[in-house]
């Protein structure tokens, strides 16, 4: 015994009393750890008697009555004579003789007071509540066409077969981009809105900026709109230009315009838009994408 305390006095580095109590306390742990596996071992291995049980759930199975074999579902399902029949003409009692039931066919009749009208055999699933298995097994004597000839829909003539006559893009409202086909509401106010903030597109490979253009979209918007060869977009003065203005346009950005700003306040006005390639971080691709949005006012000396 002072064996082990004197081993764990030198790996613990315990007092005489911390020694004392954690001699005390570690069997208490090593009780407390593995009596909850004992206990469960021993009660697993004790016999298990149901026998109370099995009589209680004999005695409930023996109050439960069981219908007959050949009371099943007839009293439920009324006699099916199958007939040809035109959902548009059918009454109600010949649908029940069919095999629906009264609340469906209830809804098939109101379908119709109401207006509704079925043109192919499909359309009877229409019907909330249809039964596919009744459905399968009437399809044949339903009289209508398997399936009707497809209504033209405006919307899907294909758009080769459509004169459309060509509108400027930079003057267009959203009356005249939603008659492109693929364009709603939402993506025409999109393409102004990017339009405003741009000053105005000069090329119509600048509609690939725009967020939520597909390229399918692109090129039937292209095939639809013109861009005047002259056309000069509204242009920044960047010698009167605030930072804020300047970052607010989608090809300066905020950073650039700080820096264009500040060289601005440093090395007096511009004489020329081609001065802003001194600023080191504009790069020639950034320099020309912004130079036609850019312009210097001509009384820089002043």
């Amino acid at each position: 015994m002072n064996r082990l305390k004197a081993w764990i006095r030198n790996f613990f580095g315990f007092s005489q009393t911390e020694i004392n109590a954690f001699l005390i306390l570690l069997p208490l742990m090593f009780l407390l750890i593995f009596s909850e596996p004992v206990y469960r071992y021993w009660f697993v291995r004790q016999p298990q008697d149901f026998s109370t049980e099995i009589r209680e759930l004999d005695s409930l199975m023996a109050t439960l009555q069981w219908p007959r074999k050949d009371s099943l579902v007839q009293n439920n399902i009324p006699h099916q004579k199958m007939i040809r029949f035109n959902p548009n003409q059918v009454t109600k009692n010949e649908l029940i003789q069919l095999g629906f039931n009264n609340v469906t066919a209830s809804r098939l009749i109101n379908y119709r007071s109401q207006g509704g009208k079925f043109y192919q055999r499909t359309d009877l699933l229409k019907i909330y509540g249809m039964d596919t298995l009744l459905y399968r097994k009437i399809y044949s004597y339903i009289d209508l066409p398997d399936q009707t000839l497809a209504k033209p829909n405006p919307r899907r003539i294909p758009q080769e077969n459509i004169v459309t006559k060509k509108f400027n893009l930079n003057q267009a409202d959203t009356t005249q981009l939603i008659t492109v086909y693929g364009i709603g509401p939402k993506l025409s106010r999109r393409i102004i809105s990017y339009r405003e903030k741009l000053g105005g597109f000069i090329s119509t490979n600048q509609l690939h900026e725009v967020y939520g253009l597909d390229s399918a979209v692109i090129q039937e918007l292209k095939k639809n709109v013109f861009i005047e060869n002259l056309y000069v977009p509204h242009q920044l003065d960047i010698n009167q230009a605030s930072e804020k203005e300047l970052g607010q346009h989608p090809y300066i950005k905020y950073k650039l315009a700080k820096v264009i700003y500040t060289y601005r306040f440093q090395h007096g006005k511009f004489k020329s838009v081609e001065e802003l390639k001194n600023i080191s971080i504009l790069d020639e691709p950034t320099f020309k994408k912004i130079k036609p949005y850019l312009t210097v006012n001509s009384d820089f000396g002043n």
